[in-house]
């Protein structure tokens, strides 16, 4: 553990993109869909883009950083919030400064652009905490824990670039696989990240989430490994929702690790039209019993396949069904 000279942040520092904007020749425009970065692996993929020409990429993003820390002790002045986009490749920098919000200093944000150019595998995204300390200018008081990861040419926001997937026979591994041995996988949340256990005893899944087979192989296979992230991102919800923080005033608080980055993605979704703190107290009191849970079962189901991009996989899946349909009849 590296010791500082000068007092530091103790709570969490965390960063989530937002959106991601890319511009290409004569000033085309294309909005990033969501399924291209992930809140759970940090992870941007550019590569998913549907133009593959694009020169300039604009990533928003928003830090969270205890306000509470700052408003209370007097350590630190002219603090500032700034992100860092650093590649060791190409020995590219690019630094903005993020604003607070109105809620006095809480959420810092802002956007960070950078040149196609300037990139040729994968960047490093932080975000830093900066003030004067002790009359010395400059100093790093806060930063994120894990960086995101910028992947210039991935299409799938992944940071080991493959789907963490174990592959086990679930009716001869552990006791607590046995009793899911009829389901085809399961999503295991207790570690650090989520972890989907695949069931070898479905014969061909493997193959099929793999991509590999025949062309409606690889047609179904799409669309099963949208429905498996769409399980994955129920599960770390109501795994990140089922272990929260409590203020002494009965407040909830986000956790700062990946469960917070979910419940932060997902919240629009399940209670639109309020902010992040209001969602996360209004989802939390209905679990507890106070108004109904059952009724945003729905809503966490539509923004799970949102992110997994569900919808989309459908409309591929019968567009293709048909196209092969009309080639076996040709």
């Amino acid at each position: 553990m590296r010791a500082y000279p000068y007092p530091r942040l103790t709570g969490a520092v965390t960063a989530r993109v937002t959106a991601v904007r890319l511009r290409g020749p004569g000033d085309t425009r294309e909005q990033l869909e969501t399924t291209g970065y992930s809140v759970v692996e940090q992870v941007v993929a550019l590569g998913r883009a549907e133009r593959d020409d694009w020169q300039t990429a604009r990533i928003a993003l928003t830090a969270t950083v205890s306000s509470r820390e700052l408003g209370t002790k007097d350590h630190w002045s002219d603090v500032t919030v700034v992100a860092a986009l650093t590649e060791g490749a190409t020995n590219a920098r690019t630094v903005t400064r993020l604003e607070p919000d109105a809620e006095g200093g809480r959420y810092w944000s802002g956007e960070i652009e950078f040149d196609r150019d300037d990139h040729s595998d994968r960047a490093s995204l932080a975000v830093h905490v900066v003030a004067t300390v002790g009359g010395i200018e400059g100093r790093i008081i806060g930063s994120t824990e894990q960086d995101w990861l910028i992947d210039a040419t991935a299409d799938a926001p992944l940071r080991d670039r493959q789907l963490d997937v174990t592959t086990v026979s679930f009716a001869r591994s552990a006791e607590w696989l046995r009793s899911f041995r009829d389901a085809p996988w399961v999503v295991d949340t207790a570690g650090k990240m989520p972890v989907v256990r695949l069931n070898s005893d479905f014969e061909g899944l493997a193959a099929l989430v793999e991509g590999q087979g025949s062309k409606v192989g690889k047609v179904v296979g799409e669309m099963v490994l949208a429905h498996m992230c769409a399980d994955v991102w129920t599960a770390v919800f109501h795994t990140a929702i089922g272990d929260l923080e409590i203020e002494d005033d009965g407040t909830p608080l986000f956790p700062p690790d990946w469960r917070g980055a979910v419940l932060r993605e997902m919240l629009p979704d399940i209670i639109p039209g309020r902010s992040d703190d209001d969602a996360l107290r209004e989802v939390h009191m209905r679990r507890v019993g106070e108004g109904s849970w059952a009724d945003l079962q729905p809503r966490i189901q539509y923004a799970a396949a949102r992110r997994a991009g569900v919808p989309t996989a459908l409309a591929g899946t019968v567009r293709d069904t048909d196209r092969l349909d009309q080639e076996s009849h040709t």
